[in-house]
């Protein structure tokens, strides 16, 4: 099976469970590995016959700015289901990193992957 991958994807949402995380949208990174059948894209040549990765990309954007999860589960649950009802994927693996938000820690994650049914 043929993969898509976008990494380091910078999004903004107002995520959190504390009331200081609230107060404003918080930066987020999503790392994607998109599965799908890309045979005729690589045969045509043509953005038409494959996933095209500025309009995943720009669909991440647009849930998680308008999203207001506590949860990062809930919000990649989220964009998980967009992507599976907006593209052609077989499968999909999304890390969604909260960055900075622990004074000891670089980052906070969750990664969840899910397959079409």
């Amino acid at each position: 099976m043929d993969k898509i991958y976008i990494e380091g994807l910078a999004l903004q949402s107002l995520i959190g469970v504390y009331d200081w995380e609230r107060t404003a949208p918080r930066p987020l990174l999503v790392d994607l590995c998109l599965w799908a059948d890309l045979r005729q894209a690589a045969q045509s040549d043509k953005v038409a016959d494959t996933i095209d990765y500025a309009k995943v990309a720009e669909c991440l954007e647009q849930v998680a700015a308008s999203s207001s999860f506590e949860l990062l589960e809930a919000l990649a649950s989220c964009m998980l289901d967009r992507l599976f009802a907006e593209f052609p994927v077989l499968k999909v693996s999304l890390k969604l990193s909260k960055p900075d938000i622990l004074a000891n820690a670089s980052n906070v994650a969750v990664k969840l992957t899910r397959t079409r049914t």
